[in-house]
C-alpha cells in the first residue's frame, strides 16, 4: 500500500512543482462505496504534508500544504429528503447520486479555481455529522495557504452534471478500483459498526440495495481518469 502511496503522492509533487504560485492544485478520488477511496486520499494528503515540511521545516508551525476535503458533507440533509416528491424512497436511497447537493459542490470547486491573491479569505466546505446523521455547514476550513486540496466522494468521477463540470476543473482525477463482492464484505462491517444496521443480515441487504446499485453507476458512468489504483481485499494496493 505504501509504495503506492508514494508514487501517487511524488506523482502529485513533481506535479504542484510546475504550476504558478497563485493556482491550487486539486485531485478529485472517486469510487465505489467500500472501495477504500477515503484511505487512500488521507494517506495521499498525509504524505504530502510530510513531503512540504522535510523540504521547508522553517515553516514547522504554518499551514499544511495540502488540504483533505470528502464529499460527505454535500449529502442533502434529511429534511431535504422528506420534501422530496417520494421521501420514503428518498431516505430509502440517502447516498445515491440525487441525494447529493452537486451544485453547491461545483460552486466550491469553482471558488478555489480563482487565482490566489493578498486578498484570498479561507473558503469552507461542510462535513458530515454522523452523531446528528445530517451535514455540518462551514465546517472544513480551506485557507490560502492549502496549495493542494485532495477531494473524495463516490460521484466525482461522474459522466453528468455537474459532477463532469466541476471534474473538468481538476488538475487530476483518480479511480479507486475494487472488487463488488469485497465492497460488499466492508460495508457489512461498517454497517453494523456505525450503527446503520443492527446486524449482518441487515446491513448486506442495504449493501445490495442501496451501495452496489449506486456503486453500479458509478463504473458504468466513470469519465475517463488519470489514474486506476486497485484496492485488494488484503488492504494492499496495486495500479492499472
Amino acid at each position: 500500500m505504501e509504495a503506492q502511496v508514494s508514487r501517487l503522492a511524488d506523482k502529485v509533487w513533481e506535479r504542484f512543482q510546475q504550476i504558478p504560485e497563485d493556482r491550487r492544485f486539486m485531485i478529485a478520488i472517486a469510487g465505489i462505496p467500500g472501495s477504500g477511496k477515503t484511505t487512500l486520499s488521507q494517506k495521499v494528503t498525509s504524505a504530502l504534508n510530510a513531503r512540504h515540511a522535510t523540504l521547508h521545516p522553517e515553516l514547522l508551525e504554518s499551514v499544511p500544504v495540502a488540504v483533505f476535503v470528502p464529499m460527505d458533507g454535500y449529502h442533502l440533509t434529511r429534511a431535504q429528503l422528506s420534501a422530496m416528491e417520494d421521501p420514503v424512497n428518498a431516505h430509502a436511497r440517502r447516498g445515491a447520486e440525487f441525494t447529493f447537493d452537486g451544485a453547491s459542490y461545483l460552486a466550491l470547486i469553482e471558488s478555489l479555481r480563482v487565482p490566489l491573491s493578498s486578498s484570498t479569505k479561507p473558503m469552507y466546505a461542510p462535513s458530515f455529522d454522523h452523531a446528528v446523521k445530517d451535514p455540518k455547514d462551514n465546517d472544513i476550513p480551506i485557507l490560502p495557504g492549502h496549495r493542494i486540496v485532495v477531494f473524495e466522494g463516490n460521484y466525482l468521477t461522474l459522466d453528468r452534471k455537474p459532477w463532469s463540470t466541476a471534474a473538468g476543473l481538476m488538475d487530476e482525477m483518480w479511480f479507486v478500483q475494487v472488487g463488488f463482492d469485497v465492497a460488499k464484505r466492508r460495508l457489512v462491517r461498517r454497517h453494523v459498526l456505525a450503527g446503520i444496521a443492527k446486524d449482518e443480515e441487515e446491513a448486506g441487504k442495504r449493501a445490495d440495495e442501496n451501495d452496489l446499485i449506486n456503486g453500479q453507476q458509478i463504473v458504468d458512468e466513470m469519465m475517463e481518469v488519470d489514474e486506476v489504483v486497485i484496492s485488494r481485499e488484503d488492504g494492499e494496493w496495486g495500479e492499472l
